[in-house]
């Protein structure tokens, strides 16, 4: 029998902070993940986590527990396979330590991945973006922040990470105005900002003073805003914008959202895909490409270029000319 307690203390300060180096978001996503998984086979096991033996967490209890994520907690696929990646890690961990059990651990490693739908991307369009801005109630605190937040959000493409990590030393109002951030994989990058954007992050720091190295976006106590809290905030405002703009109600807008927004005003405005990687921060092209997807418009525009049949006609959508073909297009 062996404990996994001690284990899992290694593979946390040993193979994350000392080998790996991950950063500090991992470690969180890692933790949270184990968490859930001790509680779970505690209860399953009725013995208290820190009894638990690396036998308790077989590849049938960690197969239940992928399925509790879903059924149960209502997780999503995606979110499914990011904690089937933190179990992977740590029993690749065990494996170099508890050689005894091998078996129990290949089992574990050959737990396949669900596979994604791999969907549209959902943004706002500029009606949407200045329908979600003024719904920031701009007499309180919190409204304010919330309208400076999302502003440089929407403007930057900024990860929710990246957007809580901001400290006031880090944004450069003065000549060439610029963010800077640190994001996935330590990589560091400076992005520009637009003079409506500074206008409006320069009044919110008149309102707040504050040392330069308080977080930028921070709570009525001074404490960095959560991930949590930014998407409560981020639905509470959009709940507010569909009142006035329906198209944003038939939208499940989250704070990624926003920074779907900002790629596609860079692919509406012309910008090159690759200059839009480099601007989100993505480490491969072919993550961004997901945007060259999402707007209808421009597929149509290209149609247009290359229908050779009618040069110069209007583009229109097709439309059946029969009820029952209607219906058999439907399904």
């Amino acid at each position: 029998m062996t404990s996994v307690a001690p284990i899992l203390q290694g593979f946390f300060t040993e193979r994350l902070t000392n080998q790996r180096q991950a950063s500090p978001n991992t470690i969180l996503a890692y933790r949270d993940t184990f968490k859930l998984l001790l509680r779970y086979a505690a209860a399953a096991t009725g013995k208290n986590p820190a009894e638990l033996d690396l036998a308790d967490l077989g590849a049938d209890q960690i197969s239940a527990f992928l399925r509790h994520l879903e059924t149960e907690r209502g997780n999503t696929p995606r979110t499914r396979n990011a904690r089937l990646t933190a179990i992977r890690s740590f029993f690749s961990y065990a494996a170099l330590n508890c050689p005894e059990h091998s078996h129990t651990i290949q089992r574990v490693l050959a737990i396949p991945q669900t596979r994604l739908q791999k969907n549209l991307v959902t943004y706002l369009d500029d009606n949407e973006t200045t329908a979600f801005l003024s719904a920031c109630d701009q007499t309180s605190r919190a409204g304010r922040r919330d309208h400076a937040m999302f502003t440089l959000a929407i403007q930057t493409g900024l990860r929710v990470s990246e957007l809580i990590g901001l400290d006031r030393s880090d944004l450069h109002l003065g000549v060439a105005p610029n963010v800077h951030c640190v994001g996935k994989g330590r990589k560091e990058r400076n992005t520009p900002l637009t003079p409506e954007t500074v206008n409006t992050l320069t009044a919110w720091l008149k309102t707040e003073p504050g040392r330069p190295d308080a977080p930028l976006f921070a709570t009525s106590t001074g404490r960095r805003l959560s991930r949590d809290a930014v998407e409560r905030r981020v639905s509470v405002t959009a709940a507010k914008a569909g009142e006035q703009c329906l198209s944003i109600a038939n939208k499940q807008v989250t704070a990624h959202t926003m920074r779907h927004a900002a790629a596609m005003r860079l692919l509406k405005a012309g910008v090159d895909i690759t200059i839009i990687a480099l601007w989100l921060g993505h480490e491969r092209v072919s993550t961004t490409n997901i945007y060259l997807h999402a707007d209808m418009a421009q597929k149509e525009q290209a149609i247009a270029k290359a229908n050779p049949l009618e040069p110069g006609a209007a583009t229109t959508r097709y439309r059946p000319s029969d009820t029952l073909i209607a219906f058999l297009e439907s399904l």
